[in-house]
């Protein structure tokens, strides 16, 4: 007898992905607070007067850490952002790699992309050199072997699909390249950088 499939397990992730949508399309409208990492406290967590002058409207403090800071990006590099919210750590990860580098940020939310956009155009830091895609992290809209470093800030926590995030950061990334996803006081170690 064939047994069928649950969809338990797959509704449950959609619906979790719907409710995470719909929170911070509320913090990316300014209806509704995150995290205990308030503007109040960028501070605390690493972020310096300077980068907070650089991002403007982009800093919702809704990050717990300064994953650029960790990556130690270079010049010339490619960074793709998982979860990248209104950007503060996209313009921060594009300063850092400069003219000649690029950063793609990935979100599932619109309405936390349009402020991202709107962020980036203030800043002037547009496509190529920074772009931000509609994507969820467990299927990255990014090419294969792209990545010089993927980073993230408290974003891998609120996936479903944990191991699929990571795999899909390994994907993209180039061999030898490095990942940063920044959430637990844990690292993930390998041989390619993940700043998480």
């Amino acid at each position: 007898m064939a047994v069928k499939p649950s969809t338990d397990a797959a509704d449950a992730a959609a619906s979790q992905r719907a409710n995470v949508a719909a929170d911070y399309a509320k913090v990316a409208k300014s209806e509704a607070g995150c995290c205990v990492s308030s503007t109040d406290n960028r501070g605390a967590i690493g972020y310096t007067a300077g980068d907070l002058a650089k991002v403007g409207d982009a800093d919702l403090g809704v990050g717990c850490g300064t994953p650029v800071r960790l990556a130690q990006l270079l010049p010339g590099e490619h960074v793709v952002d998982l979860g990248c919210g209104a950007g503060i750590d996209c313009l921060l990860a594009a300063d850092a790699v400069g003219a000649t580098g690029k950063v793609v940020g990935v979100d599932m939310t619109p309405e936390m992309l349009a402020r991202a956009r709107d962020g980036a155009r203030q800043a002037e830091m547009l496509p190529p050199r920074l772009e931000f895609r509609l994507g969820e992290i467990e299927n990255l809209p990014c090419e294969n072997d792209w990545a010089d470093a993927v980073i993230s800030n408290c974003v891998i926590n609120l996936s479903p699909d944990k191991p699929r995030v990571l795999r899909e950061a390994l994907r993209v990334l180039k061999p030898g390249g490095a990942s940063q996803p920044y959430h637990t006081q844990r690292s993930f170690a390998t041989s390619r950088r993940i700043f998480y």
